[in-house]
């Protein structure tokens, strides 16, 4: 077994897979571990996903997807952000967490380092290190009125064997939401230190406080620029399951995508990637219902964890996550088995999502509202008992 390599035998679940492993199937648990709702994909979407089907649209695609599809994407970015892209830029090759590693596959290289700004999706980091490179983490500053960009600490971190900076604005898991004057700074950083920089704005429409869409590095970057934007329709539209992602990258890279694509998954599922294009063009009216009601539960979970003594919470502006902290917790991830084991809620330990978190833990609020209500109630009764 020497042949394997000892990265890969050292990867292990993330927080959140420790808790939910066990527990998947349980009708008893309330699961706000992962980051999705309890709404089924809505059935205009679920409809043209099926009349594909039932055209036989089950063969093979292009590797960087339909061109309907493709389309649809530029006449989506046309409207939201008043942008035209080289549809050249443009490629759907299937889920948004494989644009992650598509995105790394093209810059890095073994020994390269990136500065990861977190907290983080922890599969960010697994990419990096997979690739032989090293996760270099910044955090945010944690405030009262909410969570902000420290640039000097991003540019204190860069050395020569800096490739890349890696964002994620509207946040997973803080509900930070970077300002159009924040993305300028950190986009002058890169160009100064002929810097790559991969921003995921995967909950770009989940914006509870401030513009729809939130702010995009589309609207500031040249095309020819190193700048990886990715994106996806699993949270927008609740279509989770579906494992369709787009991504716009620098011009000239539709050959090497292609094949990077090919070699990775052969494309997206055909059929599913004309229920992107519905929700593209017909989604509106779900996107605005979806984000009045995770408005509505985050004013639940301010209310209910936000005034608790002990918890110190910023009213996220984005995405749909409470990252709380616990004053005086030392083990995150035994809390969450705690709140697990006695209040039947999931959640998702802190330590997770980077270092510094080790007091967190992190609420997925996008479930119905009682719910939400529910579960937030049993965790304050698990944190009401703790010494």
């Amino acid at each position: 077994m020497s042949v394997i390599r000892p990265e890969i035998r050292a990867l292990e679940l993330t927080g959140i897979g420790k808790i939910a492993v066990g527990a998947l199937d349980d009708p008893d648990v309330i699961p706000l571990w992962f980051g999705e709702s309890d709404i089924v994909t809505p059935a205009f979407i679920r409809d043209a996903a099926k009349r594909a089907l039932d055209e036989g649209k089950t063969f093979y695609s292009y590797t960087r997807g339909h061109r309907p599809l493709r389309e649809a994407l530029l006449r989506y970015h046309r409207r939201i952000y008043g942008i035209e892209l080289d549809p050249d830029r443009i490629h759907a090759p299937g889920s948004t967490m494989l644009t992650v590693m598509l995105a790394g596959q093209m810059m890095l290289r073994p020994g390269d380092e990136v500065i990861t700004i977190g907290p983080y999706w922890p599969n960010v980091v697994v990419v990096i290190e997979v690739l032989g490179a090293r996760a270099v983490p910044v955090r945010l500053v944690e405030a009262t009125d909410g969570w902000h960009l420290d640039l000097d600490a991003v540019a204190a971190r860069i050395t020569p064997r800096t490739r890349a900076i890696y964002v994620n604005s509207p946040s997973n898991p803080t509900g930070w939401v970077m300002n159009l004057d924040e993305a300028r700074a950190l986009l002058a950083l890169c160009r100064r230190h002929g810097l790559g920089l991969v921003s995921d704005e995967v909950y770009h429409r989940n914006v509870i406080d401030g513009p729809d869409p939130a702010p995009s590095f589309l609207t500031l970057a040249e095309p020819d620029e190193p700048v990886f934007v990715l994106n996806g329709f699993s949270k927008a539209w609740a279509m989770t399951g579906w494992r369709l992602g787009w991504m716009v990258t620098p011009r000239g890279l539709a050959e090497p995508m292609a094949m990077l694509a090919e070699v990775n998954n052969t494309g997206a599922t055909a059929f599913a990637q004309y229920g992107g294009i519905a929700a593209l063009e017909e989604g509106e009216a779900f996107v605005r219902e979806f984000v009045a009601r995770c408005t509505r539960n985050c004013d639940v979970v301010m209310g209910i964890l936000g005034c608790h003594p002990r918890v110190r919470l910023a009213r996220p502006r984005g995405a749909f996550y409470a990252f709380a902290r616990i004053d005086g917790l030392a083990d995150g991830l035994a809390f969450c088995r705690k709140v697990l084991a006695e209040a039947r809620v999931g959640i998702a330990p802190g330590y997770t999502f980077g270092p510094g978190n080790e007091a967190h833990f992190r609420l997925c609020f996008a479930r119905r509202t009682e719910e939400v209500e529910t579960a937030c109630r049993r965790i304050v009764g698990v944190i009401d008992r703790l010494d």
